[in-house]
């Protein structure tokens, strides 16, 4: 399979706030380490995907979802030759905190412990999720939203630790964060920051790799391609939201965008100003009596551990998911 017949669409529904969507075809795809605000909550419809999550490698095939907290560094890639096809919600802690305080007994800050759970039934429900969506089913996205956190957090949730600063390297770190925020377009070089911060160039390497779980320079890109997103959220153009943090080109950021975000940044904002009044469209057209979406079983809110577990997935057979669309322009990081 030709590395042309990716696809990938990234986009928002209105009436899921605080949630972005994703449907994708990855053959050759390789996503570089990095980070999200938000919970990725990806279920692999076929194929096989891998990535690096906190030292080791994660196979996840057909039936499985690939789980990963907020600001937790991994990476992404095809694990068989034809590929992975899925679809992810990526909900803020906001959201997953609200659904938790709502529907478990969780206290404190809500979080998956494992980064993979294979369960064919949350798949479905993620991918029903879009769906309804797509169709501008506004009861359908929500409710079933409701029911695949629940039903995750229930399997595979707990409380995430607090992040306490436990050593002077991880207040260097700290420091050297917020320098790089603060100039994002114009870095010092990694000498004349350490020389700045009162340690060497090694020390914080360290120190800044065992707080942020990657190097300056690579979260420093990472940090950039969040702040394009915000801007191209407003509208502004690629080209102008690559100068505003720091990339010397379009090109320069839509090669480190489409490594990241999985889709090129003018399809990006397209789909987001295009998104709109698809779904108004849609709205008008729709009887919200169900349509496009499943029943929801009875036993969605139960932690039903016979069905569902975190180990190793027990099939990776082909399941049927809707098509995916564009290009994602990103065959080749």
């Amino acid at each position: 399979m030709a590395a042309s017949d990716e696809r990938a669409r990234h986009w928002r529904y209105a009436e899921l706030p605080g949630v972005d969507l994703l449907r994708a075809r990855y053959i050759r795809k390789t996503f570089v380490r990095h980070t999200h605000e938000n919970f990725v909550i990806a279920a692999i419809a076929d194929g096989v995907e891998v990535f690096h999550h906190q030292g080791s490698d994660v196979f996840v095939g057909a039936g499985a979802l690939a789980l990963v907290n907020p600001d937790t560094p991994h990476t992404g890639r095809a694990g068989v030759p034809e590929g992975w096809r899925y679809g992810a919600v990526y909900p803020s802690p906001e959201v997953v905190a609200r659904i938790a305080a709502e529907t478990t007994t969780i206290r404190g800050t809500p979080g998956f412990a494992a980064p993979m759970v294979d369960d064919p039934y949350t798949v479905r429900l993620v991918h029903q999720v879009l769906r309804a969506a797509e169709e501008g089913n506004a009861l359908a996205a929500d409710t079933l939203l409701s029911v695949a956190v629940t039903r995750l957090l229930r399997l595979n949730g707990g409380t995430l630790p607090e992040r306490r600063p436990s050593s002077a390297g991880a207040g260097i770190a700290a420091r050297a964060r917020a320098v790089l925020e603060e100039r994002m377009t114009e870095p010092p070089s990694l000498e004349r920051l350490a020389t700045d911060l009162g340690t060497s160039r090694f020390a914080l390497l360290r120190a800044f790799r065992d707080a942020y779980g990657m190097p300056p320079h690579t979260w420093l890109t990472d940090a950039r391609v969040r702040r394009a997103r915000l801007l191209l959220d407003t509208g502004t153009a690629p080209a102008e939201a690559a100068a505003l943090v720091g990339f010397t080109d379009q090109p320069h950021l839509n090669r480190h965008f489409a490594r990241i975000v999985g889709v090129p940044p003018g399809a990006y904002q397209r789909e987001r100003e295009n998104r709109g009044n698809r779904e108004n469209a849609a709205g008008r057209n729709n009887v919200q009596d169900g349509a496009g979406s499943a029943a929801i079983a009875s036993g969605a809110w139960h932690n039903d551990r016979q069905h569902s577990r975190t180990g190793p997935p027990r099939t990776w057979e082909s399941r049927t998911a809707p098509s995916y669309g564009t290009p994602s322009g990103s065959a080749s990081p």
